[in-house]
């Protein structure tokens, strides 16, 4: 997905919360992905910013702030905006959500949260809003947008390392190719990597155990090592 809006600059997006902790862990995981993260520690500047001349292109609303709760500054947004809004609350009733629904909110997700689904919830709102633009790479159920870093099986994203993303990406990048071991090793690890090729054997079964069912795309090729077969 590309994240920059028509004028050419990165999309930006307000991260309302009154603890510091939060706002840094979600404006480090979004700045990761490119967009420009503006904070609020309170419902009141929040409202202000939400309000400006040029507004952001997505806002995440703490329910619980000091000075104007989230329902009041959703409330007041929605008089005169659009903006797609996530939620993001410790409460977790059916009734709050429903109520957060009612104001106009888009979204909603409760503390604890993983920041990897908060990012995928960001995105597919900007995406359906016509925001962003999808340039996945497609393999039956499983896909990866390169630019986001992001990895999915039925648009669940996935909780990969680093090297499990690069090996699910490069088996992407040669659907169809039987490939050896060899290859994958300097393919996937590069040239300068000097363990064992059973580390590629290790990772094949860690990466088809986290793809779930789609996992018996990566097939075993006898003598040879393996192929991601194009459904």
């Amino acid at each position: 997905m590309s994240n920059i809006n028509s004028t050419g600059s990165a999309l930006t997006i307000l991260v309302a919360d009154d603890e510091d902790r939060i706002r840094k862990l979600v404006g480090d995981f979004l700045s990761r992905k490119g967009y420009e993260i503006i904070e609020a520690a309170d419902g009141g500047e929040a409202l202000r910013i939400a309000n400006q001349d040029t507004p952001p292109d997505l806002i995440i609303l703490d329910v619980m702030m000091p000075v104007l709760d989230g329902w009041t500054v959703l409330s007041e947004i929605r008089r005169k905006s659009n903006v797609p809004i996530i939620l993001l609350t410790a409460k977790s009733t059916e009734s709050d959500q429903l109520g957060g629904f009612r104001l106009g909110a888009d979204d909603y997700i409760t503390k604890p949260f993983s920041p990897s689904l908060l990012v995928a919830r960001v995105e597919a709102l900007l995406k359906r809003g016509g925001k962003i633009t999808d340039n996945r790479r497609v393999c039956g159920d499983v896909s990866i947008d390169d630019v986001a870093h992001m990895a999915y099986v039925k648009d669940k994203p996935l909780e990969l390392t680093p090297k499990e993303y690069n090996l699910l990406l490069y088996f992407l990048d040669n659907k169809g190719v039987a490939l050896s071991r060899e290859k994958i090793l300097n393919g996937v690890w590069n040239y300068d990597y000097f363990g064992d090729l059973r580390t590629v054997d290790t990772h094949v079964k860690q990466l088809r155990s986290k793809l779930g069912e789609s996992g018996n795309m990566i097939v075993t090729v006898r003598g040879v090592g393996y192929r991601l077969e194009v459904k």
